[in-house]
């Protein structure tokens, strides 16, 4: 099993690292409500995502719909080329907010 981490930048700023797969999303997919602990808006760094399929799509559509849920606004940035490809790829792209 590959690993990612989620970790806390600082307030309402967080890094995302890993490989973003099958094996290591189930692991982030329930700690999207620790992205909504401040008030603000939520900024996730993708920099250090080294690799994602559609499961770490799926991911971000989840905690998007989190944010959604919560009345909060996300933002997702410096996304890796490949998955910026892929979400084009899936149709979602215009769905997320996604910054290279």
């Amino acid at each position: 099993m590959t690993e990612a981490r989620l970790e806390a930048a600082s307030p309402g700023h967080y890094r995302l690292a890993g490989e973003l797969n099958f094996g290591s999303v189930p692991a982030l997919a329930g700690r999207g409500g620790e992205l909504f602990r401040e008030p603000g808006e939520v900024r996730v760094s993708l920099a250090d995502v080294t690799r994602a399929d559609s499961a770490g799509l799926a991911l971000l559509v989840d905690w998007l719909r989190e944010a959604r849920r919560r009345g909060r606004r996300i933002a997702f940035i410096h996304v890796p080329a490949q998955l910026l490809a892929l979400a084009r790829v899936s149709g979602v792209d215009e769905l997320l907010p996604l910054e290279p």
